[in-house]
């Protein structure tokens, strides 16, 4: 039995929940210099995949700002999200789910989605197999691949600044392409769409933590 995976909003956190109070000005100097630039390259590039008219399932989608992003340039894209804890606030619909079986029926969304999420479990293959349950089209998968001089270090700082305050769980499970082409053909999922180039971090900032450790995959089952 695989262990359950806890995505992004787990309340399993890496840090105890007291250490959180002085966060504070960590967690403004990073969104205001990382965190609303991921956002919008995000919501951008992922706008251009969504199928027309497309009900999308955000999986792990926290407070739903990245889904509410999307929408602003695709009106015509339905979002709805589920997430192991509920956020302060939500922005699209949320469902609690215990993080490893999605409580949606099969291929009841035409997408699914899993935004640095997958990263955050035990095995990724679990929920991954459970997105592709749920969805008649694609899965949009952004991750992070463990390549390169001093890959594992950076991804665990990253991962360090964005969420410890939040409370995440951080298990630091970062898989090589090699891993994640594997679970794909395992899984008898197709990568249509393989993007190393993201533009998430400034210019300034890219050459230490860019450096192609992110992915961005539009997956297809074999039989679609």
């Amino acid at each position: 039995m695989p262990s359950t995976p806890r995505p992004r909003g787990s309340n399993e956190s890496a840090e105890p929940v007291q250490r959180r109070q002085w966060f504070g000005p960590l967690d403004a100097v990073h969104d205001s210099v990382a965190g609303n630039r991921r956002l919008d390259v995000l919501a951008r590039g992922i706008a251009k995949l969504l199928p027309q008219g497309a009900s999308v399932l955000d999986i792990g989608c926290g407070d739903g700002m990245l889904s509410a992003r999307i929408a602003r340039h695709r009106p015509d894209c339905s979002f709805q999200g589920i997430d192991v804890i509920p956020g302060e606030t939500a922005m699209i619909p949320v469902t609690i789910f215990d993080g490893e079986r999605i409580p949606m029926p099969a291929r009841s969304f035409d997408v699914a989605m899993l935004v640095d999420v997958l990263h955050h479990t035990s095995d990724p293959t679990v929920l991954l197999a459970e997105a592709q349950r749920v969805c008649r089209r694609l899965i949009i998968l952004k991750d992070h691949r463990r390549n390169g001089f001093l890959a594992g270090p950076t991804l665990r700082i990253m991962d360090w600044m964005g969420n410890a305050h939040h409370g995440v769980n951080l298990p630091y499970n970062y898989w090589s392409e090699k891993q994640w082409r594997t679970a794909f053909a395992q899984l008898r999922l197709r990568p249509d769409v393989w993007l190393t180039r993201l533009g998430i971090h400034s210019p300034l900032l890219h050459p230490v933590v860019g450096r192609r450790l992110h992915f961005l995959a539009v997956l297809s089952t074999e039989d679609q």
